[in-house]
């Protein structure tokens, strides 16, 4: 009782009706690692466009695949993405001492060498405080940032590393003393790329895997769902992103070896891709031709890992993520073609063996032509052969393990076991609705236990409640076949 009964009178409470939303995650949030020119190297940033990856990461380079996957995935409809910047050794920031300040480029690389720092101190009584400007040297001197005011007194409330640091998207500062300094403009130097990581060596997957992991960059990420490294084929290292893609819920779009074939792709993929964390990835071939913008629009090859991504996000958003990312709308925008033109039959051969392919089909152009994840081989006969059916799960499995984390702490007995059918039972019911799961009925849908037999004595000793989920999942219709008879007319007797 919430109050105590004192006075003859009418007492009000508002009592729960025990409903609590359980809302379904976002499905197409893409976490993109490369080599970049610039960008921060010690965290993952969100960023909502292409123009957003120009602004912090320095565009198209070609020294990477990275800049042009994003820019493929944003054509092909993705609209939200992390992007992991990789450096290289050797790579260090420019920088400049402007008396007892010293500005640096917010990240390391070559980037910086194209800025200066402009100080302007105040005129007297006030000059214990300056102007500082940032300005673009390839344009001439351009302002692109401006900070009012700032005192060298770590006391003062516009104390130049708590104005500048973390707020700007150029520079850092260190205050070594509390002499403001004067009017200068000085160039920001020695700014380094240093080694150049490229997708398949050492280094890359050296700095690549040291990302994932407990502790990591990607572990202090809330929620991506779908995860690439442009031009990255190589087995073991693909084989570890999937165990850390399984442990995050997430699906990794792999990308097939830039010099594969069908023939060489005849007897399936590496082994070491096909093994107990396959389910949350799938491989893509050909890779993709389409124009450069780097090389004023001449043909280049693509890795497809960004238009698959792309139309993933695109069919998440338009049908839903239980709709298979394939078919004649699974275009690929800017693309003109495909490295390798492959026909009925040679897709049928890399199809049955878990090989996703990109065809040219006629009316409908450049599409993804295949939906299964890497446990789909035939012959393996997995639950999990269907990227959508993965995807679905995943899905399912995010957005309840978010939605139940008020039932931690609460008295585990029947009131509590009916509060969780009847939240997740709802958001079922809601997908049920939009058409997410097989069958004519609810009970056809989808269930939801949790009850005595679930969760006994023994489990509420142990704190523990147990639910039971279980869902019919749509499948596509990866073969039609039509079967044609003639009509025989009337014969006359």
């Amino acid at each position: 009782m919430p109050q105590a009964l004192t006075f003859p009178g009418v007492y009000i409470e508002e009592v729960s009706s025990g409903v609590r939303t359980i809302s379904g995650v976002a499905t197409s949030i893409a976490l993109f690692v490369g080599w970049a020119p610039r960008g921060q190297d010690d965290r993952a940033l969100r960023i909502a466009n292409f123009s957003d990856y120009q602004r912090r990461y320095g565009g198209l380079d070609r020294r990477t695949p990275l800049g042009h996957a994003l820019k493929q995935f944003f054509d092909n409809g993705g609209a939200d993405a992390y992007v992991l910047r990789l450096a290289g050794a050797g790579a260090t920031p420019a920088s400049v001492a402007i008396g007892q300040l010293t500005v640096s480029a917010n990240s390391p690389g070559l980037w910086g060498n194209g800025y200066s720092i402009r100080t302007t101190q105040r005129a007297a009584p006030d000059n214990a405080r300056f102007r500082l400007e940032v300005l673009d040297s390839a344009n001439a001197n351009a302002v692109v940032e401006s900070f009012e005011n700032l005192s060298m007194d770590d006391a003062d409330p516009r104390f130049a590393e708590s104005v500048i640091n973390d707020r700007s998207g150029f520079i850092e500062v260190a205050v070594a003393a509390d002499t403001t300094p004067g009017d200068a403009t000085t160039p920001l130097a020695s700014g380094v790329d240093g080694t150049v990581l490229a997708p398949n060596t050492a280094d890359f997957h050296t700095a690549l895997l040291a990302n994932f992991g407990i502790g990591s960059v990607t572990d202090r990420i809330d929620l991506f769902n779908l995860v690439c490294v442009p031009g990255e084929f190589d087995p073991a290292t693909l084989a570890t992103l999937q165990g850390h893609c399984r442990r995050r819920r997430a699906f990794l779009v792999c990308d097939s070896d830039p010099a594969a074939t069908v023939t060489s792709l005849g007897s399936g993929v590496a082994a070491a891709l096909t093994g107990s964390d396959a389910p949350n990835s799938a491989i893509f071939f050909p890779w993709v031709r389409a124009p450069d913008p780097l090389q004023q629009g001449a043909l280049a090859d693509f890795a497809p890992c960004g238009f698959a991504a792309g139309v993933f996000a695109r069919t998440d958003s338009t049908r839903g993520v239980w709709k298979a990312p394939a078919g004649s709308e699974a275009s690929l925008n800017g693309a003109t073609g495909l490295a390798i033109t492959m026909s009925d039959a040679e897709n049928g051969q890399l199809n049955p063996l878990g090989i996703n392919c990109l065809r040219t089909l006629p009316v409908f152009g450049n599409v993804v032509w295949g939906a299964r994840t890497l446990h789909g081989q035939n012959d393996r006969g997995s639950e999990w052969k269907y990227v959508p059916v993965r995807r679905m799960a995943l899905f399912l499995e995010e957005s309840l393990y978010r939605g139940t984390q008020w039932v931690v702490f609460e008295p585990n007995d029947e009131p509590l076991w009916a509060q969780i059918r009847l939240n997740i039972g709802a958001f079922l019911q809601g997908l049920f609705r939009q058409g997410a799961f097989q069958g004519k009925t609810p009970k056809e849908a989808y269930f939801v236990k949790c009850d005595s037999e679930t969760t006994t004595q023994a489990d509420i000793n142990l704190g523990i409640v147990n639910i039971l989920v279980g869902f019919a999942p749509l499948k596509p219709a990866e073969f039609v076949v039509l079967k044609l008879q003639q009509i025989a007319g009337d014969i006359p007797t």
